[in-house]
């Protein structure tokens, strides 16, 4: 089987959740791609005051998304920055602790699982028998102890995911994204770019892989990988004599924080399935005109994915599309707004995307 279906695969899997604060939907499709290698993950109510969302888009597997869109946010909120109200730290912190959980036996086993290889009615994986642990058959979120085994010396995958985070507490918004999922902010109808689209060209990006001993060709890492942040690809975290912040690919994310005010309207996270076929402007657009008549969150992001979809294989709209869409339901009353104006947003119109792949940064 090639990387793309004869036919593309538009069965939709949607959901939507309000609290007293926002209103989200979820969507996402396979498409003409062959398997779907997207994740994501809606916590509405991840504690009394804050909201969770992320969505993964996963290349080389689904393993390392599913991964991420189970264990990340256990990792937010277990981390000792969240309990003292560091969100952006302790996100940060998460994004590399999932390299870390993904070694040894236990990551293995893991990845076998999420990734479908493993036989779940006899639990035999490639002739190895194993028994959950207590806190995995409750379902509970425990201190990941490393494990004995076949695959103790298991370096972690050499599939990745990207990972694009949304957390909303009271008037305090933090994006935390490592590769090229984004996460767009409307304030009064304008599209601010609240992550940066990870690419091996970046000035900064470049730097660090060629430091790390790594190279790029034809704008991919090691001729390979087509970006420079990623969750997974353990072939190019080796450098022993390097952090993981510094390695050829990282999984450090970029971490964002902002005041939301009174004139932001909603922000959409999604995998590079949409930006490839639309800029943030044009997404902006088109969601405020659906709002008008449109009050599923949830179809609006399966209409987005009709529009984006590709008539035939080729080229743009033939990727898994991902997406959330999260609406502020009524006026935040922030004294500090003038903090955030928007001057000081990251805004399409100043973001040019460095080289063709990177995608649009604004609408004409």
């Amino acid at each position: 089987m090639g990387i793309y279906l004869s036919s593309p695969k538009t069965e939709k899997a949607s959901d939507d959740g309000e609290n007293e604060s926002l209103r989200y939907g979820v969507s996402s499709m396979q498409g003409w791609r062959a398997t779907m290698e997207d994740a994501h993950a809606a916590c509405l109510d991840f504690d009394t005051s804050t909201s969770f969302f992320g969505v993964y888009d996963g290349h080389g597997g689904k393993a390392v998304s599913k991964f991420c869109a189970k264990y990340l946010h256990q990792q937010v909120l277990k981390h000792e920055s969240y309990m003292a109200g560091d969100l952006g730290t302790s996100v940060q912190k998460a994004f590399l602790r999932m390299d870390e959980m993904m070694c040894g036996q236990r990551g293995w086993r893991e990845l076998a699982i999420l990734g479908d290889k493993m036989d779940k009615i006899s639990g035999m994986i490639e002739g190895f028998i194993w028994s959950p642990k207590s806190a995995e058959a409750n379902n509970q979120v425990d201190d990941w102890p490393p494990e004995e085994g076949p695959h103790s010396d298991f370096h972690g995958p050499n599939a990745g995911s990207t990972a694009c985070v949304a957390i909303i507490r009271n008037n305090q918004l933090v994006v935390a994204n490592a590769g090229d999922s984004r996460c767009v902010i409307s304030r009064k109808g304008q599209a601010y770019n609240l992550s940066k689209d990870h690419k091996p060209d970046l000035e900064a990006e470049k730097d660090r892989i060629l430091k790390a001993g790594g190279f790029i060709r034809v704008g991919r890492v090691n001729g390979s990988l087509n970006l420079a942040r990623a969750i997974g690809d353990m072939e190019f975290k080796q450098n022993e004599t390097m952090p993981a912040e510094k390695q050829i690919v990282t999984a450090n994310p970029d971490v964002t924080t902002v005041e939301l005010c009174e004139d932001d309207e909603f922000l959409v996270i999604a995998c590079d399935g949409i930006w490839d076929c639309m800029s943030s402007q044009q997404l902006v657009d088109y969601i405020g005109d659906q709002l008008k008549t449109e009050s599923k969150l949830s179809v609006i992001c399966e209409r987005v994915f009709d529009r984006c979809l590709a008539p035939s294989v080729g080229g743009e709209g033939c990727d898994n599309m991902t997406m959330i869409l999260v609406q502020f339901k009524k006026p935040i009353h922030n004294p500090n707004a003038a903090s955030t104006s928007a001057a000081e947003l990251p805004s399409t119109s100043n973001q040019p995307p460095s080289d063709p792949n990177e995608g649009p940064s604004k609408a004409e």
